[in-house]
């Protein structure tokens, strides 16, 4: 069983709206065990929309419209499925009563253009609206199904929920789920994670696997497995995944929504260490994503910004001269440990840009680190505009922690 997606409206296609209904309906979808392998954006278009569900039943066992089902004269979803049917739409007094009934209870008297959603295609099952004024449809066409739901996010959730999902499922006819884990990882391009996990890339069945290029969050790999049960893809999942991490090791540094912070946070708590960061290019950033972390208070003591050379001097006892060297940034890292009683100490230095600084081209950053009494540093040389510069070495700081935190506890 698969279910083409069609998301209606301009505002869509204009870019004032960010189309998260979809993502969400492929997510719940794929947790149904029904494949979507297509999602469409439309405008407010009556031949448009109408052409769309055609392709859409063309290769698509149901299709799943989202929005579109308003009162006001741009929300013709109804009529675009009715013309694709070839019938007429009809007015549902039961619904009429039933919107009436709402403004009522608001008391507020219905507007004439309300009306308008309770006209159904002839033959089509209303689903019941119970958060707002829009009823859904079902409508069924030879052995193929079109789903109909208002745009508006929560009313769109209760009514998969309750009435789209449970239909498409007993249409299928058996139970499956389709369930996805990402692997996210930290120091391999895109074509070097390829070449390492190519054999089992060039094995995959089931679970599948897919790569996500994810700018300054590094790579990730999607593993994605189809079975009878939750229980089963779960069990598909974790081989597959024991299989790539015995690839990749420690170049996996977290899963799913877990972020390079979290790992770190982790490490530190189990180590019962506690955390200090000196920021110069970076500004605030480094120490910004730590106390994102839940709990960050148990292992943060905290940052100095010392954008200033005079502030690396005069506040973190560094030698006064160059700042953008390896040396600069080992004094500051072990100068913030110092200067806030923290077991560690990690700092950036370098050049963002736009323009070199002391003689260094743009994306020299050395990242220092204080930790068990000793103090290193390495210097990276980072690609990108001075945001992109910055973010990189945001995250490449808090990988080299990680990686000797790991490291020390092996």
């Amino acid at each position: 069983m698969n279910c083409e997606v069609i998301a209606v409206g301009t505002e869509l296609l204009l870019g004032q709206i960010v189309d998260t209904n979809s993502s969400w309906l492929g997510e719940r979808l794929a947790l149904a065990g029904i494949d979507c392998h297509f999602q469409v954006k439309v405008g407010d278009n009556l031949g448009r929309i109408a052409a769309a569900i055609r392709l859409a039943l063309a290769r698509a066992d149901a299709v799943l419209l989202c929005g579109g089902l308003g009162p006001t004269q741009d929300d013709i979803t109804r009529e675009a499925i009715a013309d694709v049917l070839g019938v007429e739409l009809v007015r549902d007094d039961e619904i009429v009563e039933r919107i009436r009934s709402m403004f009522a209870s608001r008391s507020r008297a219905m507007p004439d253009s309300n009306l308008r959603q309770a006209d159904v295609p002839a033959g089509a099952t209303a689903i019941e609206q119970r958060m707002g004024t829009a009823p859904g449809l079902i409508c069924t066409t030879g052995d193929k199904v079109i789903y109909a739901v208002p745009g508006v996010p929560h009313e769109m959730k209760e009514m998969v929920e309750r009435a789209v999902v449970p239909d498409l499922v007993a249409r299928a006819g058996e139970t499956t789920t389709i369930l996805s884990r990402t692997l996210r990882t930290w120091g391999m391009s895109e074509s070097q994670l390829s070449e390492v996990v190519a054999t089992r890339v060039d094995r995959q069945t089931n679970p599948t696997i897919a790569f996500l290029a994810s700018g300054v969050e590094g790579i990730k790999l999607r593993l994605t497995a189809k079975a009878a049960s939750v229980v089963e893809a779960q069990t598909l999942l974790a081989g597959e995944e024991a299989e790539l991490r015995g690839l990749l090791g420690d170049t996996v540094f977290a899963v799913d929504d877990e972020t390079m912070e979290d790992a770190v946070g982790r490490l530190l708590l189990a180590d019962g260490l506690t955390l200090a960061v000196a920021e110069s290019l970076t500004g605030g950033m480094v120490a910004s994503r730590l106390v994102d972390v839940v709990g960050a208070s148990n292992w943060f003591r905290g940052g100095v910004v010392s954008y200033a050379s005079e502030v690396k001097f005069d506040v973190l006892g560094v030698r006064e001269g160059p700042v953008v060297t390896a040396e600069a940034a080992e004094e500051m890292a072990s100068g913030v440990a110092r200067l806030l009683s923290a077991d560690v100490g990690l700092s950036t230095t370098g050049v963002a840009g736009p323009e070199e600084q002391e003689g260094k081209p743009v994306g020299t950053v050395f990242v220092g680190l204080h930790l068990d009494g000793r103090t290193e540093s390495a210097e990276l040389r980072l690609p990108g505009e001075r945001q992109h510069v910055r973010g990189l070495a945001t995250i490449s700081a808090l990988n080299l922690l990680r990686l000797r935190l790991l490291a020390r506890s092996s």
